[in-house]
C-alpha cells in the first residue's frame, strides 16, 4: 500500500446526477462504468479515468452515475454496464459473474455527526435517526453489519434512512438527523469536518466486524490533516475493487488496466487522499474475485 497525500485537482465539470455522466471521446472499444453519487470517490476516480483513457485511444469509458457500490453489481450482472466499482463486502456471492481489473483504494467508514452532538461512540447511536447511505451504496450493508456487531436491531433500536450524501448532510445539518455513515474517501469534501461535523472513533469494531465477516475489513486510520483542523480517528476500511463483466474482451481489460498500472499519478481524486494500491503489487489483491485474464496479462508484464 503506498500513501499518498498530495491533492490532484479534479479538471473538467462535474456531471449533474442521473445516469449520464463522464462522456466517452476518442477510439477503442466504448466501457460504461458504474460509479457512484456526485461529490464521491467513485464518480471522481471514474472521470478520471474517462479522461485518460480519452487520451490514449485505446478505450473509451462513459461514467455512470449511480447510488454506489449495491447498485453497481446488479447494473454489472444484468448487462446494464461493461464494468463498475464496488466494495469488496458487497460483492458477495456474485463472483461467477464477474472478473477483476484490479484493487484500486481503501475506502473509510464515516460515522458523521454534529460538532455539538451528544454522540461520541457507535453504542450512542441507539434510538437516534441515522442516514445509513443511500438505497445501493456500499454503506447500507456494511452501516446495517457494523449496528448488528455493536448490539443492535437496526429495525427496532435505530431510526434508520436511506438519502444520498448531499441530502443526508443537508438533513444532518437542519437537524432532521443525528448521524450519518459515509463510506467513502478522505477528504469527503461535502462533509463540513470539523466546522459543523465531526466523526466518530470507530476503531474498536475493526476486529469484530473481520472476526464476523470476514477479512474484507481493516482497521484504518483517518489523521488529523485529512480534513485540516479536525482530528485523527480510527475506523474500518474496506477495499475497492474495479470489477468487469466476464464477457468483456482480454484486449479492452488490458487496457484498461494499462491505465490503472501506467497512469497512476492522474487517478488520484482529492477524495483520496488517504492509503491507495494503484501500483502493480497491490492491484492484483482482488480476493474472492479473481483477476480478468487481461488483467493478469498487463500484471504479468509490469512485473517483468
Amino acid at each position: 500500500m503506498v500513501n499518498r497525500r498530495g491533492f490532484l485537482a479534479l479538471t473538467g465539470a462535474v456531471a449533474a446526477a442521473g445516469i449520464a455522466g463522464c462522456g466517452p471521446s476518442g477510439g477503442g472499444p466504448l466501457v460504461r462504468l458504474a460509479s457512484g453519487e456526485v461529490g464521491g470517490f467513485y464518480h471522481a476516480f471514474a472521470g478520471l479515468l474517462s479522461a485518460v483513457a480519452a487520451k490514449s485511444g485505446n478505450v473509451r469509458i462513459e461514467r455512470v452515475t449511480t447510488s454506489g457500490s449495491q447498485e453497481n453489481l446488479t447494473m454489472l450482472a444484468t448487462g446494464q454496464v461493461d464494468a463498475a466499482l464496488a466494495l469488496s463486502d458487497s460483492v458477495g456471492d456474485t463472483t461467477d459473474r464477474m472478473l477483476a481489473l484490479g484493487r484500486v483504494y481503501e475506502n473509510y467508514l464515516q460515522l458523521v455527526v454534529r460538532s455539538d452532538s451528544p454522540i461520541t461512540r457507535v453504542a450512542d447511536l441507539r434510538g437516534a435517526r441515522v442516514n445509513l447511505g443511500a438505497d445501493g451504496s456500499g454503506a447500507a450493508l456494511t452501516g446495517d453489519r457494523l449496528l448488528r456487531v455493536a448490539g443492535m436491531d437496526p429495525e427496532e433500536d435505530v431510526v434508520i434512512s436511506h438519502r444520498p450524501l448531499r441530502d443526508a448532510v443537508a438533513a444532518l445539518n437542519s437537524g432532521a438527523s443525528d448521524a450519518l455513515l459515509w463510506a467513502g474517501g478522505v477528504p469527503t469534501t461535502v462533509l463540513e469536518v470539523p466546522s459543523r461535523m465531526r466523526l466518530v472513533d470507530m476503531g474498536e469494531w475493526a476486529v469484530p466486524m473481520r472476526e464476523r465477516f470476514g477479512p474484507v475489513y481493516d482497521r484504518v486510520e483517518i489523521p488529523a490533516d485529512a480534513y485540516p483542523g479536525g482530528s485523527a480517528v480510527h475506523t474500518i476500511g474496506v477495499a475497492n475493487l474495479m470489477l468487469a463483466a466476464a464477457s468483456m474482451s482480454q484486449d479492452t481489460a488490458a487496457s484498461i488496466v494499462e491505465l490503472l498500472v501506467y497512469q497512476a499519478d492522474s487517478l488520484v481524486p482529492t477524495e483520496a487522499a488517504g492509503t491507495q494500491f494503484l501500483d502493480g503489487r497491490s492491484l492484483i489483491g482482488t480476493a474472492p474475485v479473481p483477476l480478468h485474464p487481461g488483467a493478469i496479462e498487463i500484471y504479468r508484464r509490469w512485473h517483468g
